[in-house]
């Protein structure tokens, strides 16, 4: 379900800011089926961006802005990298 008050362009913006950061990603699969792993932004294009998973050799992953809009697809900045850095 799309987040009322966030307008794509905010999600892009968001986006680009993280770029080259270890991230967090929650991926919906419905029916309570979920991926999470950890990577890192590589690259950003007009309508989708790409993450390296960082373990278990899960390759690249391409998502959407719009997946992220409406919820289908979660990112957070990887706080286990800010926990050791202090």
């Amino acid at each position: 379900m799309r987040k009322v008050d966030t307008k794509i362009e905010d999600i892009i913006e968001k986006i680009k800011s993280l770029k080259g950061e270890s991230v967090d990603v929650e991926v919906s699969r419905g029916r309570k089926k979920a991926l999470k792993f950890s990577g890192m932004i590589e690259n950003i294009y007009p309508s989708i961006f790409t993450v390296k998973a960082e373990e278990g050799g899960q390759g690249f992953f391409s998502c959407s802005y719009a997946e992220v809009l409406c919820g289908n697809v979660k990112l957070e900045k990887n706080s286990d990298l800010q926990a050791d850095g202090a």
